[in-house]
């Protein structure tokens, strides 16, 4: 076991607290009627933007797609040089090294989905070969998927123990872990599996691959982010949430902030601990902050669709 699975006490994950699907939904639906004022907007926005991760994970990626996101990355509108850069992009393990030459001597991280994404079904041994590759290439950070069969199957300590493995692997290259919400059923399950992922080691909890729907929505995240709460609470470990998949606009990016900050608090509002997984939001926020700006509207043809 790692060493940091050996700084907490590991519970009895088949007790994990229920969840009033009611009581989230009333809960949610504040957080969609918060009206921010122009300035708190535009800030927001810029947050947002600063949060994404940019994405590319296709059986078509081809080299010059990666070397086309990476620009993008770093030169999100050329006529407005003092927009925030994204957080990371993310690739394939086989794309790793390009962009990690491209953007070597940026701020902007190199992401890698890993553990046969995304479904996950693949033995233990391909898996840690997956992720040991994604880190020698260049990787930053280390997106994996759970096994949701198995968590489904009621198998929890096979994930715990998944989980910690792979975060054996990464060793200070950040972990994101997966979860998969859209086929977990219920909100139950969901709160369930994020207390795996953050005991077994996560620096942070993810949605979704994008590949399923339903993928984030705020019933989803919101009690992800509770989980968050709870488990800093006990532990005093702070953990960060992707919500990835479906959110394609800014008024969704600002609720999103919104929920985090009134659950989780100001010192969750950085990139360090938040991401947005959408790369089609980029351009919405891009178009959103030059409106606040200038007055005009862009049209979406000044904006790169990778």
């Amino acid at each position: 076991m790692n060493n940091y699975t050996n700084k907490v006490v590991q519970p009895d994950f088949s007790k994990s607290p229920r969840i009033d699907k009611v009581g989230v939904e009333e809960r949610v639906s504040k957080f969609q009627k918060r009206s921010l004022k122009r300035e708190t907007k535009l800030m927001g926005l810029r947050m947002a933007l600063s949060m994404i991760d940019l994405t590319t994970l296709e059986g078509k990626d081809t080299i010059q797609k990666v070397k086309q996101m990476c620009y993008k990355a770093q030169h999100l509108h050329d006529v407005f040089p003092n927009l925030p850069k994204v957080a990371a992009v993310c690739v394939y393990p086989s794309m790793v090294r390009v962009a990690s030459k491209l953007l070597d001597q940026s701020e902007v991280k190199v992401a890698s989905v890993s553990t046969s994404f995304p479904s996950g079904q693949s033995p233990l041994k391909v898996k840690l070969m997956e992720t040991k590759f994604a880190i020698s290439e260049g990787a930053d950070e280390i997106d994996m998927v759970i096994s949701r069969g198995k968590f489904l199957a009621g198998e929890y300590n096979f994930v715990f123990d998944e989980i910690a493995r792979i975060k054996e692997v990464c060793g200070n290259v950040r972990l994101k872990v997966i979860l998969e919400t859209g086929e977990l059923i219920t909100l139950d399950n969901v709160r369930r599996a994020s207390e795996i992922a953050m005991y077994a080691g996560a620096d942070f909890i993810k949605t979704s691959t994008g590949k399923i729907q339903p993928a984030a929505s705020m019933q989803v995240t919101y009690v992800m982010l509770e989980a968050i709460r709870d488990f800093m609470d006990k532990t005093g470990i702070k953990v960060g949430m992707k919500p990835a998949g479906g959110i394609s606009n800014s008024k969704l990016a600002l609720h999103n902030l919104v929920m985090v900050n009134e659950v989780l608090g100001n010192g969750w509002l950085s990139n360090e601990w938040f991401r947005f997984g959408a790369s089609s939001l980029a351009n919405d926020l891009l178009m959103q902050i030059i409106k606040s700006e200038t007055g005009i509207y862009q049209s979406s043809d000044y904006f790169s669709i990778d």
